[in-house]
């Protein structure tokens, strides 16, 4: 498992799995949010396998299944609200780790600016260059 910080509160990881729960735990995150779909998974990583690992560990667990169509506004809200609302570190894991991060950087638009975000998630390892228009473009209407 890889854990990759993209700020104090909120790291990402690829697929997780029920050995990998004791050492989230134990790194002090709060809440797991799976953005994989179970379709992409066999049986043993499905989120209802994994989420019942993690609550038996103390943590809370969100499902959010995202795909490049399911990227929606409405979904990119819902994620930031899942990882806003507990007392601690969010972890949120995919199949890399990379749909975990876009759903954070396009969640972050009225916060920071692009080359902010965009500098957390290459620091993090996710080189989302390709985000900088839908960023600019986005804030451009907040503005």
């Amino acid at each position: 498992m890889e854990i990759r910080p993209i700020t104090p509160r909120y790291a990402v990881s690829p697929q997780i799995t029920v050995e990998d729960v004791p050492a989230i735990a134990e790194a002090g995150f709060v809440k797991v949010i799976c953005n994989r779909p179970n379709i992409e998974v066999p049986a043993s990583l499905q989120s209802d396998v994994i989420g019942e690992a993690v609550r038996a560990a103390g943590m809370e667990y969100e499902v959010l299944e995202l795909t490049h169509q399911t990227m929606t506004p409405e979904n990119v809200a819902l994620q930031r609200e899942m990882a806003e609302n507990c007392d601690g570190p969010v972890l949120a894991y995919c199949a890399s780790g990379t749909r975990c991060s876009v759903v954070w950087a396009l969640g972050q638009r009225d916060q920071m600016s692009t080359d902010d975000i965009l500098r957390a998630t290459t620091k993090a390892g996710y080189a989302l260059e390709n985000l900088r228009p839908i960023l600019d473009q986005n804030r451009a209407g907040t503005d």
